[in-house]
């Protein structure tokens, strides 16, 4: 049977993206730089500390998913009833996050380093409670293959505005309310406030989509999983349905890429080119590129296949990053290092796009193969390829750091750590989304008629 939702509950439901990616921006794109450039927080320990989160991660984000799975919540629906708790706890910790109870007298301290780790991981958990119920609703929008290209896009769109926000406003915006100096890293009363705005406005777009969800829902609360939770049984979940840990790789490997971009573009704009009003007039225009890039998948897919689509979309990234690192290093080139970001960023959104899509066939695809449906589980995995994604981006970046002598206390920092921005934001990323493009192509098997297949037999 068809599920249709219409335009205007799935544009209620959408805004909910752009609340998570106000708290997801920010954490993402601008922790790190307020960590070593405003706590003074050394590279080699956040090193440490992003991995262990990541290993917490792999136990912490599927085992949520089972336990959303399981839960009767008949008034709310099983996915509201954790999106409105993950909603509330997040924004308070985003708040408390970018606070230094302190003031400005302890930057470095054991006290400071212990605070941030317990928020941290704070964060980490909320967050998959926030985000893991509201993704697994797409399912439930839309079972037609052809239409779920279309309805995957609208809150991908609300998510890349909500990114668009972050980027574009954060750099104009905390020197404005801190008001201690024309540079962020001046400005932690600034980031303190930002983060105030930001988790509020995320609590009220959450809540319009909260609302609007309630017939979204209505099934899925009536129907949940009587499987145990237990790690095995999630596990054996995820090892069964084949295609999953193929789509892991994929999507670790190509948004590994950008988000190495999105996280040292803070250093590099204040470092490298040493004008942070320029990442906000980056933002401003990639944006446009993000936007363009969401309608690249519904279009296209019209005339050609959508996993040749995806491939174009990879290659488009590649092309971007290696224009982007051409013309890095002066400002007089400046405008063909927007043209080849707004490839990139063109190319990067049309896999996003795709990844939602992706998703959802593999919910349905595990159902066909295992039996019973594993929504929220799945749609975990998004969040734990994202944060296994930042891991690795953590991993390289902060070592990187580290090994070339930055210091987020210098006014000048030393060349090699200047050279080692550019290379970790602009030629580490396209070797990572060549190697996605490989395993994609070589290995992942859902294509239009597998899909179909499948759709036929879970009908009838």
């Amino acid at each position: 049977m068809r599920k249709r939702t219409s335009y205007p509950k799935l544009f209620g439901f959408g805004v909910g993206a752009l609340g998570l990616d106000l708290s997801y921006g920010l954490f993402f794109t601008f922790l790190s730089f307020y960590f070593t450039d405003v706590l003074f927080i050394s590279p080699l320990f956040l090193l440490v500390m992003t991995f262990i989160a990541r290993v917490f991660d792999g136990v912490n984000d599927p085992f949520i998913g089972a336990l959303i799975d399981r839960t009767r919540a008949k008034r709310l629906g099983k996915y509201r009833f954790w999106m409105i708790i993950g909603t509330f706890t997040n924004a308070i910790v985003l708040v408390f996050l970018f606070t230094n109870p302190w003031g400005t007298a302890m930057p470095g301290s054991l006290r400071i380093i212990i605070y941030v780790t317990v928020l941290y991981f704070l964060w980490d958990i909320t967050d998959t409670i926030m985000d893991a119920p509201y993704w697994s609703m797409v399912p439930s929008l839309e079972n037609d293959p052809s239409r779920r290209n279309i309805v995957a896009t609208i809150p991908r769109a609300f998510s890349g505005m909500g990114q668009a926000v972050i980027v574009v406003a954060t750099p104009l915006v905390i020197p404005f309310l801190g008001r201690q100096g024309d540079s962020p890293a001046e400005n932690p009363l600034g980031f303190q406030r930002w983060a105030i705005i930001c988790a509020a406005a995320m609590v009220v777009l959450l809540l319009i989509s909260f609302f609007t969800t309630g017939k979204i829902d209505a099934v899925a609360k009536t129907v949940p999983s009587e499987r145990k939770i237990s790690l095995r049984e999630v596990y054996r979940t995820l090892r069964n349905n084949d295609q999953l840990p193929i789509f892991v790789l994929v999507a670790v490997l190509a948004n590994t890429g950008w988000y190495l971009v999105s996280g040292l573009s803070a250093y590099y704009f204040e470092h490298v080119l040493g004008n942070m009003d320029y990442m906000a007039l980056f933002g401003a225009i990639t944006a446009g590129g993000m936007a363009v890039g969401l309608g690249i998948l519904p279009i296209l897919t019209r005339y050609m296949r959508r996993n040749t689509v995806i491939k174009i979309a990879m290659c488009m990234a590649i092309t971007g990053y290696l224009g982007m690192y051409g013309f890095s290093m002066a400002l007089d080139v400046f405008p063909l290092f927007i043209a080849f970001g707004l490839i990139g960023t063109m190319g990067v959104s049309c896999c996003f796009v795709s990844q939602t899509v992706m998703l959802s066939d593999l919910v349905d695809y595990g159902e066909f193969k295992l039996g019973y449906r594993s929504d929220a589980l799945v749609f975990s995995m998004r969040n734990l390829l994202q944060k296994i994604a930042y891991a690795i981006q953590a991993v390289i970046m902060f070592a990187g750091l580290h090994i070339t002598g930055y210091r987020g206390e210098l006014d000048v920092q030393p060349q090699a750590a200047l050279t080692g921005i550019s290379v970790m934001m602009f030629l580490i990323p396209p070797v990572l989304v060549l190697a996605s493009l490989l395993v994609f192509s070589r290995k992942y098997k859902l294509n239009e008629e597998a899909m179909a297949e499948v759709n036929a037999a879970l009908t009838a």
